[in-house]
């Protein structure tokens, strides 16, 4: 049941990230309180922790990255969901997938797109304003050659649910 609701979520998203932008809400929200009576039900307060645990956990991954600008608050959102569906181990190893995933998109569009001189400066910029602690300006034109991390999360939770297998935790 757990593995199904994932993957109708995941589908969901995929499919208005790449459409719009966007990851909604009211698919995110039915699927946290979905995930937290499953748990609840089926494994009690144990459950109920390892929802909790793995909600946490996928926040926490993807809290910094949207506080620098660097990505929306549906994807930090969307991989918190995963881990109240599938625990913190789970959405632990995702990460590390949906990392893959990302760098080599963010490669594709470095390497792709017209403006690679100008994209790496632009790097260079983000480099050092991280080093000197400051905050980097990235409104403007960088933010239109953003791209849907939904992808990134989506392909990164296939490759663990694959690896993973199919179980509850």
């Amino acid at each position: 049941m757990v593995n199904a609701v994932l993957l109708a979520v995941l589908t969901i998203c995929l499919v208005t990230d790449l459409k719009n932008r966007k990851i909604y809400n009211k698919v995110l929200f039915p699927a946290l309180i979905l995930a937290v009576i499953l748990h609840l039900y089926f494994d009690g307060l144990a459950g109920l922790r390892h929802s909790l645990l793995g909600f946490t956990l996928g926040l926490g991954i993807l809290i910094i990255p949207y506080f620098l600008g660097g990505m929306g608050a549906g994807d930090v959102k969307l991989l918190a969901v995963i881990g109240a569906l599938k625990g913190a181990a789970f959405v632990a190893a995702t990460s590390i997938y949906m990392a893959l995933f990302g760098g080599v998109m963010a490669l594709a569009i470095v390497l792709f797109k017209k403006g690679l001189r100008e994209r790496l400066q632009f790097v260079w910029y983000v480099l050092i304003c991280l080093k000197l602690r400051v905050k980097p300006q990235i409104r403007g034109y960088w933010t239109e050659g953003a791209y849907p991390y939904g992808v990134a999360i989506a392909g990164g939770t296939a490759v663990c649910l694959g690896l993973k297998g199919w179980g509850l935790g």
